[in-house]
Order: structure tokens, then C-alpha cells, then sequence
């Protein structure tokens, strides 16, 4: 397929492929999504800990986040195509281990490779995007393609809570197949088979870092509030930090480096990347907190849960053209902004007002306002990466929006993840010292655990089930108030970075042209 075909507005072809393209990233957004609502439900099956909880709803993420630097550069070499259809591939089975898992071991280690497979598909879509089309098109296809992943993986939580009604928890894995079995079926008849892929060798050195870099963070951020392991999170930690600087050691001194730190280092660039981890990433750690907040402490079904968030869904779907529009007329920086405004004042709503017996009314609000944030702020924050690379970059640009989400959304929802197990278990400790009667040593441990744990104590104790609930639920609040109060540091930390560093419209303008015809020069 021509690219001059694809890039014609009234081309039919155009907007198949666009349609293909957004479908296949849906396979890895719908993933992503469907494991939130099913959290309460896998604990009870498993009896699992807290931290087995934030490993099922992070596994995914840190197989993507880890991965996509390095599949969006082999992408880039060996063909983009091809990368596309391989991780749709892989996307089906993975999804069958994870809905017929046995064990929660096995839930995790499917959830990672899930998450692999959407390293290979969906960078690849960015990359397509932004070698088929220019300008306001690609502003627009942008804003389709980030807008209405947003919702379908704000959707997600909605179908898995109907699912679970009637259905087992594994029903929430296997929702994806019959997508990814269309997705796949289209983008080989319609995805052009070569678009601008580079002849440079592949870093795979520098990839093979950056899978075990990104990796090992986000599982020490994990492990971290496990008491007896306190030493593997240290010696996590280190090899992170040793590996990290081999990486940038090791990209500074090959000259096709898989992450060139050169482009990296563009004002635009890494303000947009931080700029987009950090709202990207508010989005899913809210996700993931209120889902169980949803179901914990309002006990709302999984169906009501997942229907809650329907104002997100909604309102990023609408927001996201809108979104577009205010880029190419005010710019990056002021969209941004407007975005991470409407998230920080979701995530007060969360930490104010989320409290026990509250009416729906403040539910519906606290998503709304993040749903507008981010269909605010994810058209820039993905634009403005993809415009200041040179097109043999795109892959490393792709990979890079990807990373703003995946990262993001791991790194938040872990340590979110992480406050929330320690302050769950914090304040239930706390009360079990001020309790007038002897508690044993197991009984203790089993309540500190999760609010699974203590909710199936409570149903083997019935004469103290009240308490035992009503503990639980007080010491979640106590958890997940630790969560909203880290996600709105996150949030003013991003509003400083992008008021403090990011151009205006006119000199985002001037460095875009400055990018160009650096890039123009080194290519000639």
C-alpha cells in the first residue's frame, strides 16, 4: 500500500488502516484494563496477599513497559508489520494461560507475557502512525488512537464486572480473543507491509538492559513493603541502578543506540515523556485503587464497579478530538497543563470525599474529572514526542509514548500498590494493639495481609465478622488515602516540570523546525 494513498484525507484505505491499527492497540489496552475489576475476586480465589494482587494488576504492565524500547526498534529494522502481527499472535495464548490459571504464580507469569506481546503490537502502531501521516493529520490520528484506547481501557472494568455476575474470574482474561482474532485477520490484509523501516543494526544489547532495567524497578517497588525481603529489595535496587548506568554508558558510545539520548535530551522530548508517565500513570493507579475501593469498602458488585467508571470513558472519547484542536491552537504546553488541572482536582475528590457510604454522585465526579485530564493531556504528550524525532526515530518515539503509559502505570500503580499494603496493614496493626482481647500470631498476620484475607477470616469467624470487616474497611481507607496523596505530589511535580520547562506555542514551533532541519542536515 502506497503511503501517499494512506495520507489522502478522503482515502478509504486511510481510514481502515487507522481503524486497524487503533483496534490492535485495543487488544493491548483491553488487557491492560480487565484485571482491576477481577482483583477482589482473585484474592478471595487464591487467598492471596496484598502484594499477589498488585503483581496480577502490574504484571502486564511490566512486561510492556519493559519491552517496548526494544521491540519498537526491531520493529523499526526488521519490519513493523511484522512486529504488529507477532504480538497479536502471542496475545492469544497468553490470555488463555492467565483465564485457566491454577494457581496465582501462573496468573502472573501469564500476565507478563500478555504484556510482552503488547510490547511487540502496540509501540508498533504509534510508529505506523507516525511514518504514514504529517501535520494536523497526524495530530488527529494521535488523538483517535490515544482517546480511544483511554476509554476501551476504561471500558474494560465494565465488561469484566458484567462477566463476573455470572462467570468465574478467569471470563475477564479471555475477553480480548475475539478482538485479537479480528485485529489480527486485519492488519495482515490491511497494515503496509514496509513503511520507512531503518537499515541500522538493532541495539540489542542496549534493548536486553533496558527489558531487565525497567523490569527489576518496578518489581523492587513491588517487593518493598514485604517484610522478610527487605535485603532482595536492596539488592534489587542496586543491580537497577548498576544496570542503569551501563545502558546510558553503553548508548553514548555505539552510534545506533536503541534509545539515541542525543534526541532524548530534546526539551520537548523528555518534558513530554515525563509529562505523560506521570498523567498516564495517575490514570491507572486510579484505576486500580478504586476498583477495590468500589468492591472493598461501598460493596458494589463487579458489574456496578465497572459501570462507575463510565464517566471517564465517556468523556475521554470526547475530549480527545477537542484535545487535538486546542494543540494546533495553543500548543503542547497549554493543553497539558489543562489536563493535569482536571486531574489533580480528580484526584482531590478521591482523597477528600471517597470515604465510607458515599453516594455515587462522588464517584462519578472524581473519574470524570481524571477521564477529561488525561483526554486532555494524552494527545500532547504523545504528539509531542513523535514530532521532535527524526522518522527513523519514530520507533524509539513510539516506544517511548508507550512507555508513558506502561511505565507510568506501573510505576504508579506499584506504588500505590505499595502505600496502600503498607498502610492497610499499618492501621490494622494498629488496632490489634488497642484490641481488649488476645489476638494469636497467625489470626493477626492473616488480617494485616489484604482485605481478601481478613474478609474470608471474617466468614470462619462469624461472631466477630462485623469487626473484622469494619477493621478491614477502615485500615483500606487508611491505605488507599496514602495512594491519592502520592498520585497528587506526582501530579504537581508533572504541572511544575511542564510550566517550568516546556516551550510555549511559538518557540515549541521554532524547536520543532530546529529538530527538522538538524535532523534533515544529518541525514543528507
Amino acid at each position: 500500500m502506497n503511503k501517499e494513498i494512506v495520507k489522502n484525507k478522503g482515502s478509504e484505505h486511510g481510514m481502515v488502516v487507522l481503524a486497524t491499527l487503533i483496534l490492535v492497540a485495543a487488544v493491548a489496552n483491553l488487557n491492560l484494563a480487565v484485571a482491576n475489576v477481577a482483583l477482589p475476586s482473585i484474592g478471595l480465589a487464591f487467598n492471596a496477599s496484598q502484594v499477589q494482587i498488585n503483581m496480577v494488576a502490574v504484571g502486564f504492565s511490566l512486561g510492556l513497559a519493559s519491552s517496548v524500547l526494544w521491540f519498537g526498534a526491531l520493529g523499526d529494522h526488521y519490519g513493523r508489520k511484522m512486529m504488529l502481527i507477532l504480538g497479536t499472535i502471542i496475545a492469544i495464548p497468553a490470555s488463555l494461560i492467565a483465564g485457566f490459571a491454577p494457581n496465582i504464580d501462573i496468573l502472573v507469569v501469564a500476565r507478563i507475557i500478555g504484556g510482552l506481546a503488547a510490547g511487540m503490537a502496540f509501540p508498533t502502531t504509534l510508529a505506523i502512525i507516525t511514518a504514514l501521516w504529517s501535520g494536523p493529520k497526524r495530530t488527529k490520528s494521535i488523538a483517535l488512537w490515544s482517546g480511544v484506547g483511554a476509554a476501551i481501557a476504561a471500558l474494560g472494568p465494565l465488561l469484566s464486572g458484567y462477566l463476573l455476575i455470572s462467570h468465574y474470574w478467569g471470563s475477564v482474561f479471555l475477553i480480548t480473543l475475539p478482538l485479537a482474532l479480528i485485529s489480527l485477520i486485519m492488519a495482515i490484509k490491511y497494515v503496509p507491509s514496509h513503511v520507512n523501516e531503518t537499515k541500522n543494526a538493532v541495539d540489542n544489547l542496549g534493548g536486553l538492559m533496558s527489558l531487565i532495567l525497567i523490569g527489576i524497578l518496578i518489581l523492587a517497588i513491588n517487593f518493598a513493603p514485604v517484610p522478610n525481603i527487605r535485603i532482595l529489595v536492596i539488592v534489587l535496587i542496586i543491580i537497577a541502578v548498576f544496570i542503569g548506568f551501563l545502558f546510558i554508558k553503553h548508548q553514548r558510545s555505539i552510534p545506533n543506540p536503541i534509545y539515541d539520548l542525543k534526541v532524548a535530551g530534546r526539551r520537548i522530548f523528555w518534558v513530554a515523556a515525563s509529562a505523560g508517565i506521570i498523567v498516564f500513570g495517575a490514570l491507572m493507579g486510579a484505576m486500580y485503587i478504586g476498583q477495590q475501593f468500589l468492591q472493598n469498602v461501598l460493596g458494589y458488585s463487579t458489574f456496578d464497579a465497572g459501570l462507575s467508571i463510565i464517566p471517564a470513558a465517556i468523556l475521554m472519547i470526547l475530549v480527545a478530538p477537542q484535545s487535538a484542536k486546542l494543540v494546533e491552537s495553543h500548543g503542547s504546553r497549554f493543553t497539558l497543563l489543562a489536563g493535569y488541572l482536571f486531574c489533580l482536582l480528580g484526584f482531590l475528590t478521591m482523597l477528600l470525599l471517597w470515604k465510607e457510604g458515599i453516594p455515587y454522585w462522588k464517584v462519578g465526579l472524581a473519574y470524570a474529572l481524571v477521564g477529561i485530564g488525561v483526554g486532555l493531556a494524552g494527545t500532547p504528550a504523545s504528539h509531542s514526542l513523535t514530532g521532535s524525532v527524526p522518522v527513523k526515530r519514530v520507533g524509539m518515539a513510539s516506544g517511548t509514548a508507550d512507555l508513558q503509559r506502561d511505565f507510568g502505570g506501573a510505576i504508579m500503580t506499584s506504588i500505590f500498590g505499595t502505600l496502600l499494603t503498607a498502610g492497610y496493614a499499618s492501621a490494622f496493626a494498629a488496632k490489634i494493639n488497642n484490641a481488649p482481647q488476645e489476638i494469636s500470631a497467625s489470626v493477626e498476620t492473616t488480617l494485616q495481609k489484604s482485605f481478601a484475607s481478613a474478609t474470608t477470616l471474617a466468614q470462619q469467624y462469624p461472631q466477630y465478622s462485623d469487626q473484622i470487616v469494619s477493621g478491614a474497611k477502615a485500615s483500606f481507607l487508611v491505605g488507599d488515602g496514602w495512594a491519592y496523596l502520592a498520585g497528587i505530589i506526582a501530579i504537581l511535580i508533572g504541572v511544575a516540570i511542564v510550566f517550568y520547562k516546556f516551550p510555549n506555542k511559538e518557540e515549541e514551533k521554532k524547536l520543532l523546525s530546529q529538530y527538522y532541519e538538524e535532523d534533515t542536515k544529518k541525514k543528507n
